[in-house]
């Protein structure tokens, strides 16, 4: 049986912190020792994001700001965004499965292993939305929805 060993400051490969709290009366601490104990901050790592990049995180809740400013019930908007996300999801699988499709490099094993895990992904993700659509109905049916909040719910549902 292996057994494992806890770092400690000597083979930790981390500097010990020098102690200057020890400075006994009449010790004149010198600048050197000052100097030690101030910590010195070390530059991480730099992000820059594009202008194209910037603009699709400002817009990130913009797909959805329509559900936003239905006035529909918090309850009602979080299933419609949820509809909305799995419908582009199952949009996206099917495009991937034609692409694998028309995907000549690859063998017809290749192209039946991964046509058949998007399928798989495919009918999780209609399970989800059948579910979405379910609790969104059952939702409708308690919270007493006026007959224009129910046109708006359709018009949302229906837009992609």
């Amino acid at each position: 049986m292996a057994a494992i060993d806890t770092l400690n400051p000597g083979n930790s490969g981390v500097a010990p912190v020098p102690n200057t709290a020890r400075a006994g009366v009449g010790a004149e601490q010198n600048a050197d020792t000052s100097l030690l104990a101030t910590p010195t901050l070390v530059e991480g790592v730099k992000v820059s994001l594009s202008n194209a990049s910037i603009e699709k995180a400002f817009s990130a809740g913009g797909e959805n700001s329509d559900i936003e400013d239905s006035g529909l019930p918090e309850n009602v908007q979080q299933l419609l965004k949820m509809i909305r996300k799995l419908q582009k999801e199952i949009a996206e699988k099917k495009a991937r499965m034609a692409a694998v499709m028309a995907d000549k490099r690859l063998s017809n094993e290749q192209k039946v292993n991964m046509l058949a895990a998007l399928r798989g992904a495919i009918a999780a993700l209609n399970t989800g939305l059948i579910s979405a659509n379910l609790a969104l109905s059952k939702v409708m049916d308690q919270s007493g929805l006026s007959a224009e909040q129910n046109l708006k719910l359709g018009s949302l549902l229906t837009k992609n």
